[in-house]
């Protein structure tokens, strides 16, 4: 077996000898320092010419590099990197420029930045081949199975690789990844979508086999009496397994549980705990202690990125799924990075997510809006923002600013047309009736500057009438938000420039009402407009024929009135779990009397679904609704029962003579329900 070198936090190599003395130094040293002090006051010196037998020299330029990013200086990190490595020939400046350019594709969502992306993990992916061990022959292959220290996939074959050639492999899997995730976006057809899929099927392989090497090489140190953690092993080339095979697993966990049992019989495990702790071990986090374990000092390069994959997962994927979600292990994380990177705009977004996930929207709105002031580099970070403030008004009912951000949005950003002009268009609708009921009631108001009610239907009509032309596909599939609102879209057309409540429906979608304080959800704002809907209903008395002239949609119209009635009320009864309540803010009603009442409301869809037109998705939003509200109850069984009608396949709205095919969002919700079927013990419904 080679003899392996550990590494200081800088990339020098340190003689086995050295550790104990080096050891008691650096405990001193961190006792008497913040955890987040940043590494390098100045930037550090790289060697000139390259060797790539001391290719790990560079890591220290590298660690520089993701600290100027991560601090919002991107421009600044993209230069050092192109300064010290412009034939992009070293192994970790070739890596490190090449996910720069990936971020910068994937937040974009531009062709020109999307290639580029491409291009550059490609040549990333190039240089590491040329670093790694070369593979064995035909004939040692063979003798690998009957020889397992002759594998050349196995940990036998890790242990006789150099440092260099370890490394090599780890960031190998990592630029492969990166293309891959870039080929997907960027690709228009299956074929390509295949040959990506198949890059990352490898990648996935390549990271099992180093985790195993880690797992064999501590367990070997514990066993020889030495720690747990074999100290041979560096912690950048530590931490980037734990990022690699942290994210490979926390990936195949998201998949349905019937599709992960296919999956585990090739061998992949998507065992969810593990992924988390393996991202939590390279910072060294638990629940137990709100400071991590391994300062910056001690910390491996890719120990951010593991902490940025861990809010993403508690913060966004949980839009999605419940089970391991931790908002205070996110809290952790987030107040520990912006100690360390004030301006930082990635970590400013947790924040921001954070406060949404905390039932703030106003809070959240305000990091937003800090994340835009501390960088002006990279425009496309601030759509992310005005992405997330747009949400955020919504959770507020503030259409006015909210109308503001789907406007900038529409006008700059790249990556949803349809979308942004839907949220336009509903917020502007949604404006104009609030300016015709001012009117209605004889208010006297002061001339405003801006459009009439007119003026902004207009407007709102010209966006709708674009919203299907405008549609996106990824790997030849078209995104399903997307078909939503082009569907919305057409609809508002066909009825003469017409939606009911589509601004709150909006809201639903995107966790606005989960996420908005109870005052915005009680009778002053949602539950007001569900109320004024109502009354037009009403004035038809159960005759489709009555309602606004016979021009149609009055079943559709009821559904989505009593289904957004019953959302409203579910969260008066029973706000969302990681909500940060405001005490002065006192329910307009008891806990039991909005629990009846929503229930009331999801079982009105349910009765009048077999008579709606377009909207189907909504009696099968509405059994998850409901089987979430009997959760929340403590009815399981009931609650089971739900969300096993929503997977059954059966077609819930028709008869079996009326078959009407998929519903929006399908895919999604089954997603959901899945979460939901496994949290059902969690109480986090």
């Amino acid at each position: 077996m080679a003899e392996t070198a550990k590494h200081s936090s800088n990339g020098v190599p340190i003689t086995p000898d050295a550790l104990q003395d080096s050891a008691s130094v650096e405990s001193k040293a961190s006792q008497e320092r913040a955890s987040y002090q940043p590494h390098y006051a100045s930037p550090p010196p790289v060697k000139v010419p390259y060797d790539p037998n001391e290719a790990l020299d560079d890591i220290p330029g590298v660690s520089y590099a993701l600290e100027l990013f991560l601090a919002s200086k991107m421009v600044e990190s993209e230069n050092y990197c192109n300064q010290n490595d412009e034939k992009k020939e070293r192994l970790y400046f070739a890596t490190g420029y090449g996910l720069i350019q990936c971020v910068k594709g994937l937040m974009s969502y531009e062709d020109e930045d999307l290639l580029s992306g491409i291009e550059h993990t490609k040549q990333g992916n190039l240089i590491a081949m040329k670093h790694r061990k070369k593979a064995a022959s035909i004939t040692s292959r063979l003798a690998g199975y009957v020889v397992s220290s002759l594998n050349s996939h196995g940990v036998g074959f890790i242990k006789s690789m150099t440092d260099v050639e370890r490394h090599a492999e780890l960031v190998y899997a990592e630029s492969l990844f990166e293309k891959a995730l870039l080929g997907i976006v960027y690709s228009g057809d299956w074929l390509a979508f295949i040959k990506e899929a198949l890059n990352m099927r490898t990648t996935i392989s390549v990271y099992r086999n180093l985790l195993k090497y880690v797992n064999t090489m501590d367990a070997e140190s514990l066993a020889n009496g030495g720690p747990p953690e074999d100290p041979s092993i560096d912690p950048h080339f530590r931490s980037g397994v734990y990022l690699g095979a942290g994210m490979a697993t926390l990936i195949l966990s998201l998949l349905p549980q019937k599709l992960l049992v296919i999956v585990e019989l090739f061998g992949y495990k998507g065992d969810r705990k593990e992924a988390l702790d393996l991202l939590c071990r390279a910072g060294g986090w638990s629940a137990d202690n709100s400071e991590p374990a391994i300062s910056t000092a001690q910390e491996g390069v890719r120990r951010s990125i593991c902490d940025m994959a861990l809010l993403i997962f508690h913060l966004v994927l949980s839009s999605f799924t419940f089970d391991g979600v931790d908002v205070s292990m996110a809290q952790k994380i987030i107040d520990w990075n912006l100690k360390r990177y004030s301006d930082g705009v990635f970590f400013l977004f947790g924040a921001g997510r954070l406060s949404l996930v905390r039932s703030q929207p106003r809070r959240a709105i305000g990091f937003y809006t800090r994340a835009m002031e501390v960088q002006s580099q990279y425009r496309n970070l601030h759509h992310i923002s005005f992405w997330e403030i747009a949400i955020a008004t919504l959770a507020l009912w503030d259409l006015n600013d909210g109308l503001e951000a789907w406007k900038i949005l529409q006008e700059e950003a790249t990556w949803s047309k349809a979308i942004y002009s839907y949220g336009m268009a509903v917020c502007l609708l949604e404006l104009a009736d609030i300016e015709d009921r001012g009117e209605d009631r004889g208010e006297k108001k002061e001339k405003k500057a801006g459009p009439s009610s007119k003026e902004m239907r207009e407007q709102a009509i010209k966006l709708m009438e674009q919203v299907p032309s405008l549609r996106q596909k990824i790997a030849g599939k078209s995104i399903p938000l997307e078909k939503l609102v082009a569907r919305k879209a057409r609809k508002f057309i066909a009825q003469g420039g017409r939606l009911t409540l589509p601004a709150l429906e909006l809201a639903y979608l995107f966790l606005g009402i989960a996420h908005a304080p109870r005052k915005t959800v009680q009778e002053a704002k949602m539950l007001a407009e569900v109320r004024r809907a109502r009354v037009l209903l009403d004035k038809a008395d159960g005759d489709p024929k009555k309602y606004l002239d016979g021009k149609g949609g009055y079943w559709d119209d009821l559904c989505l009135v009593d289904f957004l009635e019953g959302i409203c009320l579910r969260y008066i009864a029973y706000p969302d779990p990681d909500a940060e309540l405001d005490p002065s803010e006192t329910p307009t009603m008891s806990q039991e009397e909005a629990d009846k009442a929503s229930e009331e409301a999801f079982n009105a869809v349910l009765k009048n679904g077999p008579r709606i037109e377009l909207d189907h998705f909504l009696v099968y939003n509405t059994h998850y609704e409901l089987g979430r509200l009997y959760a929340c109850r403590g009815d399981t069984t009931v609650a089971k029962t739900h969300f096993d009608l929503v997977l059954s396949g059966k077609y819930l709205e028709v008869g079996p003579s009326g078959k009407k095919g998929r519903y929006s969002l399908e895919n999604s919700l089954h997603l959901r329900t899945h979460a939901a079927l496994e949290a059902l013990h969690q109480n986090r419904l």
